[in-house]
Order: C-alpha cells, then sequence, then structure tokens
C-alpha cells in the first residue's frame, strides 16, 4: 500500500490524503507510462529530501576523488569495468 499526501497547493485546499493498494510491480507499471518530463517531476519529488552524508562517507569519497586525480591511469573505463562484474 504506498499512501500519498498533497500539501496546500491552493487557497481552497490544505490537505489530501490518498490511500492506493498497489503491489510495487504495479506502481512501476504506472510509472512506466509517464512522459519523461513527467518522470524527471517525479524524480525530483522523490529525491527532494535533505539525505545527510556522514562525513566518514564524504571523507572517502574526497580521498577517493584525490586519488584519481593524482593517478589519473588507475581509473578504468566503466564499459570495461561492468563487463567484469558477476552477474
Amino acid at each position: 500500500m504506498f499512501n500519498f499526501r498533497f500539501g496546500k497547493t491552493t487557497g481552497i485546499m490544505s490537505n489530501v490524503h490518498v490511500k492506493i493498494d498497489l503491489s510495487f510491480q504495479q506502481l512501476t507499471d504506472i510509472v512506466k507510462q509517464l512522459s519523461p518530463s513527467e518522470k524527471l517531476k517525479l524524480n525530483d519529488v522523490i529525491w527532494d529530501e535533505k539525505m545527510d552524508v556522514p562525513a566518514e562517507h564524504r571523507k572517502i569519497v574526497l580521498e577517493r576523488i584525490k586519488k584519481s586525480r593524482q593517478n589519473p591511469g588507475r581509473m578504468v573505463d566503466w564499459n570495461k569495468a561492468s563487463r567484469t562484474l558477476k552477474p
């Protein structure tokens, strides 16, 4: 079951609560019917959350960026690397 809540959009309506019983597959099928621009809008809504990245994770990423800049030859093309991954 998915619960959707829409906030105040006009001076008339304050809140709308909609409960829709859908399986994940049904939801996926519905999303596939959206236009590309609608999918982008949906993506923006889904990811419009402030996500705190732990300092330790930021440190790891920054260290990896630094290493890749110091030695660009250690980087592998994604297409080549993905072929070596197990399914």
